[in-house]
């Protein structure tokens, strides 16, 4: 069976490739990617493209390849439209933003709660109830249940 070993910059990639490679399929393919190339034997680690130098003199410049340079198992994820790693701060400095943003929230909510009034001013009353401007007296009242009937008969007991 195939021994791999892991990838540094000693072994040539061309030799790397060839040592992993096997067109007649005599060797099992555990991850079943078809016999594809070793990206772990090969002196090119996977590196986000977001990391590699912008300004070297790429064959590709928008993707930041070379011509006949193998494309990793995992492109999609290495790759330059894939997301960003996130490394404009720690993930303690985030943590700090963090509890920082939930404590000013907490504490904007307890001064609201504190000082918002219950009522904003006393219930208005209107002189006679506003019985004439409701019909007065004679008026016809909306139509009662008799869930509504029984809740008056009852509350007048």
């Amino acid at each position: 069976m195939f021994q791999s070993n892991p990838a540094d910059d000693r072994k040539k990639a061309q030799e790397a490739e060839e040592a992993s490679e096997d067109l007649a399929g005599g060797n099992e393919d555990p991850n079943m990617n078809g016999n594809y190339p070793d990206p772990t034997l090969t002196s090119a680690l996977p590196v986000k493209r977001q990391f590699r130098d912008p300004y070297a003199d790429w064959w590709d410049p928008q993707e930041r390849r070379n011509y006949g340079e193998a494309v990793h198992e995992d492109n999609d994820v290495l790759g330059v439209f894939s997301p960003e790693a996130y490394t404009h701060f720690s993930t303690g400095w985030g943590g700090v933003l963090m509890g920082s943003f939930i404590a000013t929230v907490g504490a904007l909510c307890g001064i609201v709660y504190n000082y918002y009034p219950d009522r904003a001013s006393v219930p208005r009353t209107y002189p006679g109830g506003l019985e004439a401007e409701l019909g007065g007296p004679e008026a016809p009242r909306a139509a009662m249940t008799e869930a509504d009937m029984r809740a008056i008969i009852e509350g007048d007991k």
